[in-house]
């Protein structure tokens, strides 16, 4: 994936063009939505089966000379999916217009079929005879760009991801309902754990819970292939989109679909009940259609009984039948993580029987409360829940209560979610729970080395092959001479140069500030290198206190303003001569200073602004990370914090009607002056904002349009 740093704007221009293809060929999203997704399991299959078919090819055996011919065998070994030449991606490509491509790729799609039996009458065939044979054309080269025919990793695995989430956006398939936000899955899998064993979604959708399960053993290095997935999808479209996620990814797993997988009356999978060792799901909140007849006798599966049922015979609220499936399917160790909607923590009457029964287990270890707008079709809050049959002994009494409502980030001005580092910080709070002190010490470590380490990128970055802010001075030094003559002309003529002397004290003040960022960073570099920091109160000394890390922090803010307004007026004495004319002066090179090139020296110290500033802010940004921590627990260990997370026993509970409503435990954090106000955090906010509601507008006015020509207007 390093090898492919812009891969989330490639993900979104390969979304534009997908979808501007769609709107021109009066697709609704609806009939392009499963096409498309299995375009891109084709590609992203071909991208597997390039990666690995050298290296198979050079292991294979040969007999008189003769090399044996592949087989799926040989690729299934390398988690990847055998293509015979009619199916790989390229073959399709070289058709032209003359050709039929629909039959073309349900021939691919049938052959790949014919070799998987996991993925037979998965895959999307006859759909594609509804879209134009020149849409078709354009969107197979779409999805094929220059720049991702080498890619390395899970590049398309993340693009598939993508899509399927802005294809939930536009509630393009049963209301959006199939997708479960990736940032809720991460922190679902970051809190149990998932590394062996059976994992058990009984409302997959399409496949995310498995997917991020397999990223998480990836990303402590195991092998994903020992875990074994298992679901339950109503929808049968759906379950042909997880078996295509999981082949994507080079997963396999038991998903059942259609009728025989409703959870509530079935049970398809043989042998499961009671021996899970992980549940995850989010199924759907609040169903008050479940027959109560057909289910009142599976005291197996819902050990607590039925929550309440209504004059109508059905189950008057499904939520703690959901609940009490999740529970019962674990074996004596489980865990389960699940959505769930906020109603459900503090419901009253029979809910509340049932929620007493399970709390009395001592098996309810965490309740998380998010704030809405994280899903991308329900604007409403949620909670996480989560269970665990193998409590330590000293915890069986307690369960943490975490209130992360203001813990997000903006996305766009409908979806929050929670950045790489926010996902951290909420499991580190977990693993102080679990009293794993030295992973919270080591986090923060990680957190202050990045800080030090963005620090010195400053000066030279591998990554961005630049020397960001010596960069920038260098364009300021280039400024200067360019500016000089003319300047000192017009003073000898009278005219006021207040901005070019303005200017000159900016970058002087851009030196002064680097040089002292340069010797802090050195010093801070030298005293981490050479010292003990293994515990949070030491740790603490290095971020906050004497001269610091936070030093460091506010140098890079303060330099980050300096440069802004060294630019700034840069900008300025450009505006004072021209407005005197100096286009027309032997003293002014326009073309070198404000051209229209894009070498302009304007234009590119602007660019080297750009990459000064971003460099500098991760520096802060890191800090940040470790502040946040420390600063809430600076012992390292579990404590309650107004506003964010309180440890609470079962007799508190107990006294507030056996309510799991975190908020209702936790308190409200205190007002803060925010000293750190985030200026152009804030700004991006107003833009996020400002783009949904254009977009929205231009959708509008689109639609507006369509209507007063089908009115003949």
């Amino acid at each position: 994936m390093a090898q492919l740093e812009n891969i989330e704007a490639i993900e979104k221009r390969l979304w534009k063009s997908a979808d501007t293809l769609r709107a021109n060929s009066e697709l609704a999203s609806n009939e392009y939505f499963l096409p498309v997704m299995g375009l891109i399991f084709l590609r992203h299959a071909y991208s597997r089966y390039l990666a690995v078919k050298d290296e198979i090819v050079a292991t294979l055996p040969s007999r008189g000379g003769k090399t044996r011919e592949l087989t799926k065998e040989d690729f299934s070994k390398k988690s990847a999916i055998y293509l015979k030449p009619e199916a790989q991606f390229d073959y399709l490509i070289a058709l032209t217009d003359a050709d039929n491509r629909a039959e073309a790729i349900i021939h691919a799609m049938e052959s790949i079929e014919a070799d998987y039996t996991n993925l037979r009458n998965q895959l999307p065939k006859q759909e594609y005879n509804n879209i134009p044979n020149d849409v078709l054309g354009m969107l197979l080269r779409t999805l094929n760009p220059e720049e991702l025919k080498k890619a390395t990793g899970d590049i398309f695995g993340r693009i598939y991801e993508y899509f399927l989430t802005q294809f939930a956006d536009q509630g393009a398939h049963d209301g959006g309902e199939f997708f479960t936000p990736v940032s809720l899955v991460q922190l679902l899998v970051n809190v149990i754990e998932p590394d062996h064993g059976k994992i058990f979604d009984p409302a997959c959708g399409s496949g995310g819970m498995f997917v991020q399960s397999a990223h998480f053993m990836e990303r402590h290095a195991q092998d994903p292939h020992e875990l074994t997935f298992y679901g339950h999808e109503k929808n049968r479209v759906t379950t042909r989109l997880a078996k295509m996620n999981l082949a994507v990814h080079g997963l396999e797993g038991n998903v059942e679909g259609g009728e025989a997988a409703i959870t509530y009356y079935n049970d398809p999978h043989e042998g499961l009940f009671g021996t899970v060792d992980y549940v995850m799901a989010n199924p759907p909140f609040n169903v008050d259609e479940v027959d109560a007849d057909k289910i009142k006798g599976d005291k197996r599966r819902l050990p607590f009984g039925l929550p309440g049922v209504n004059k109508n015979k059905k189950v008057s609220n499904a939520n703690y039948l959901w609940i009490q499936y999740f529970y019962s399917y674990l074996n004596d160790t489980g865990r389960a993580g699940f959505v769930m909607s906020s109603q459900a923590s503090s419901a009253g009457r029979d809910e509340a029987k049932v929620r007493e029964q399970l709390v009395k287990t001592g098996h309810v270890d965490i309740m998380v409360d998010i704030r809405g707008n994280f899903f991308y079709t329900r604007t409403v809050p949620c909670q996480l829940w989560f269970l665990n049959k193998n409590k330590p002994a000293h915890l069986k009494d307690k369960v943490l209560m975490l209130d992360v409502r203001n813990v997000y980030r903006k996305v766009t001005r409908k979806i929050y979610d929670f950045s790489p580092e926010q996902q951290q910080n909420l499991t580190a709070v977990v693993w102080l729970y679990r009293g794993e002190g030295e992973r919270f010490v080591e986090l923060v470590k990680h957190y202050i080395d990045k800080s030090i380490f963005e620090a010195r990128y400053c000066e030279f970055s591998d990554e961005l092959m630049c020397n960001p802010v010596p960069d920038f001075i260098n364009h300021l030094g280039k400024l200067s001479q360019a500016f000089q003559p003319f300047m000192n002309q017009l003073e000898q003529d009278g005219v006021s140069v207040e901005p070019y002397v303005d200017y000159l004290n900016a970058k002087g003040s851009v030196e002064g500030g680097w040089s002292a960022f340069k010797i802090l960073t050195n010093d801070l570099q030298k005293w981490w290198n050479e010292y003990e920091y293994n515990d949070a109160a030491s740790l603490l000394d290095f971020t906050d206190k004497d001269a610091c890390l936070k030093d460091l922090a506010e140098q890079s803010r303060n330099l980050i303003k300096e440069i802004d307004l060294a630019y700034k007026l840069a900008a300025r004495v450009i505006e004072l001569a021209e407005a005197n004319d100096a286009k027309d002066s032997e003293l002014w090179d326009n073309t070198l200073l404000n051209g229209r090139g894009r070498g302009n020296l304007k234009r590119t110290a602007d660019e080297a602004r750009k990459l000064a500033v971003e460099q500098l802010k991760q520096v802060r940004y890191f800090y940040k990370q470790a502040h946040w921590l420390l600063s809430r627990f600076p012992e390292g260990k579990i404590c309650d914090v107004e506003g964010l997370v309180k440890l609470v026993d079962i007799k508190a509970i107990e006294a507030a009607d056996w309510s799991l409503t975190p908020g209702r435990y936790v308190g409200v954090a205190p007002e803060e002056v925010d000293e750190d106000f985030d200026f152009e955090e804030a700004l991006r906010d107003i833009h996020i904002e400002l783009q949904g509601l254009n977009a929205e507008a231009a959708e509008l006015a689109e639609k507006i349009a369509r209507n007063f020509e089908e009115l003949g207007v």
